[in-house]
């Protein structure tokens, strides 16, 4: 089996914060192991690809109470400036917004030897840390291949929407970028590396493509076959998925593929420092790493590691397609009022190109 078949055979979005009541983990404390601690991780990451590291953490650690909870991207942020003394641990993708935050002076430095020896490439300082390496990708139903030919890439995409929009009309789905951090972290990326994205934009609004929140509704919509093509979906989300629905065809496009690192760190107020500094450093080093690289579809980037699952392979089997987000103030620029508006209300004046309408 190929690095890639293995890694699209490990790959399974985001939940809203209505449903954080079903999104959460609790795991007690053992009353034998030693003088409690206690650990509270917010997060941006569906429950099957955080269980493993959590379940490993814990079973190291069984003197731990572990709460997790999972929020959508801008939920997740905005719970943590109306409470910035609630969580030990905060992770996400929305890596602008989580930039911002270490930036802003919020996240501690980390000085573990694991800390201390991450590649510079995957962190920001020694305070913000980079621990997956996640392509995004597009899903299709096998129907759209047999009945206009196989999408490859991007230009692919384009072709296929402009020559046949009126057949495709609702049957495409991507991120509202307006209402999704990640969308909108997606958009910025794409404009800037793209000299056809506005293109693309404009074609997705001429097959009135469906504009949603999350992977998961873009997945839920695809099984059920609403959809026939979803585009800009985290591959580490949909691998399961598409494992379980034969009718789905995961393509890490080949022309380019935006790579995103998901980013996590200690709030300065975080009410347990010490276990935080703990569960970080598990995340960082090569046992948490290889757990995710073995059990989930996130991409381990420890530097030790280079087998299935890992940010090296995926490297060396797409090489120059790859395109990760660069960790560094660039991403700053992205969170810029003005530049936000700008980019939004071009995004939507070119997806109204051929309608008077959104859909």
């Amino acid at each position: 089996m190929s690095t890639l078949c293995h890694w699209l055979s490990l790959m399974l979005g985001l939940w809203s914060l209505a449903s954080l009541a079903d999104e959460s983990l609790h795991y007690p404390a053992d009353p034998s192991a030693g003088p409690p601690h206690t650990l509270v991780i917010n997060a941006a990451l569906d429950l099957p690809q955080a269980e493993p590291v959590l379940q490993a953490f814990h079973r190291l650690h069984p003197e731990v109470e572990l709460t997790y909870h999972n929020f959508t991207t801008l939920d997740l942020h905005q719970h943590f400036l109306d409470a910035p003394d609630a969580a030990d641990v905060m992770i996400s993708s929305a890596m602008p917004w989580q930039y911002q935050l270490a930036n802003d002076g919020h996240a501690r430095e980390q000085l573990s030897a694991n800390a201390l020896d991450w590649p510079a490439w995957a962190r920001w300082r020694h305070e913000l840390f980079a621990f997956t390496f996640e392509p995004i990708v597009m899903v299709v139903r096998r129907e759209l291949d047999e009945r206009y030919g196989a999408l490859q890439g991007h230009a692919d995409l384009l072709a296929l929407l402009e020559r046949h929009s009126r057949e495709l009309s609702g049957r495409v789905v991507t991120y509202d970028p307006a209402r999704s951090g990640a969308g909108y972290t997606y958009a910025i990326e794409e404009s800037r590396l793209s000299p056809r994205y506005w293109e693309l934009v404009a074609a997705l609004g001429q097959t009135r493509a469906k504009l949603v929140d999350t992977t998961g509704e873009m997945l839920d919509g695809l099984v059920e076959g609403r959809y026939l093509v979803g585009y800009n979906l985290l591959g580490s989300y949909a691998r399961e998925v598409v494992a379980a629905n034969p009718e789905l065809r995961l393509v890490v496009p080949d022309d380019y593929t935006l790579v995103i690192r998901r980013l996590a760190f200690v709030p300065q107020h975080a009410p347990h420092p010490e276990t935080a500094g703990r569960f970080l450093d598990f995340l960082i080093s090569e046992t948490g790493q290889r757990i995710l690289a073995e059990q989930t579809a996130l991409g381990a980037i420890h530097p030790v590691l280079n087998g299935p699952g890992t940010a090296e392979a995926l490297r060396q089997e797409l090489g120059d397609a790859l395109r990760p987000i660069d960790l560094g103030p660039g991403l700053l620029a992205t969170l810029d009022d003005l530049k936000r508006q700008t980019l939004l209300m071009r995004w939507k004046r070119e997806f109204s190109r051929y309608n008077a309408l959104m859909p």
